[in-house]
């Protein structure tokens, strides 16, 4: 064999040596983009892990703060109240320094009656309401009935008087009125 023969069968081999080479290279360059990709993913998901755990304790931390500041709400929920209240208290304990000082029963009536009417706007600044009960038809949810009395002035089921007074708190029956109901007239029973 010559030496150019042989040279030209050597190129082909060459030439497919540095065709190797490169495809040797390729999967060897995917490889290592492939490892950088999942290295790359797997940071990510460490770092949303984190955040995900980090944004779990802010949630945990916010409902506890939450809970502490409903109980603490509870805790104190008539405080405003109370404080609207002692204007009243402080008017009854001048009305019954008063009563012992003075003979005057007049103006002691008179004080405790002031008393009673602020006591009663307060609580209705906070949504209780009396109910009126005498002269109204007798109704079960609002009225318990004491006693039944003949009455010919008065028509049956009308309430003819009020021992105890009702209250409503807001939309809810608070107490019911404890009331005498009239029967009627005799005439009316039979």
């Amino acid at each position: 064999m010559s030496e150019e023969s042989k040279k030209n069968e050597d190129a082909p081999a060459a030439a497919g040596n540095h065709e190797m080479e490169a495809t040797d290279r390729a999967p060897a360059e995917a490889g290592d983009d492939l490892i950088n990709q999942v290295t790359k993913a797997r940071e990510e998901a460490k770092d949303l892990e984190d955040r995900m755990l980090r944004l779990a304790a802010e949630f945990d931390n916010f409902k506890k703060r939450m809970q502490r500041e409903r109980e603490t709400s509870f805790k104190y929920a008539e405080e405003n109240l109370l404080r609207e209240l002692l204007p009243s208290l402080d008017n009854l304990e001048r009305a019954v320094e008063e009563g012992r000082r003075s003979n005057d029963a007049a103006a002691l009536l008179e004080g405790v009656e002031m008393t009673s009417k602020g006591l009663l706007a307060t609580l209705e600044k906070f949504g209780l309401a009396p109910l009126d009960a005498k002269g109204q038809p007798f109704d079960p949810n609002f009225h318990e009935a004491l006693a039944m009395e003949n009455n010919d002035e008065v028509p049956a089921n009308v309430i003819l008087q009020e021992y105890q007074k009702g209250y409503q708190y807001k939309d809810r029956l608070l107490r019911a009125a404890k009331v005498v109901v009239s029967q009627g007239t005799k005439s009316d029973e039979s």
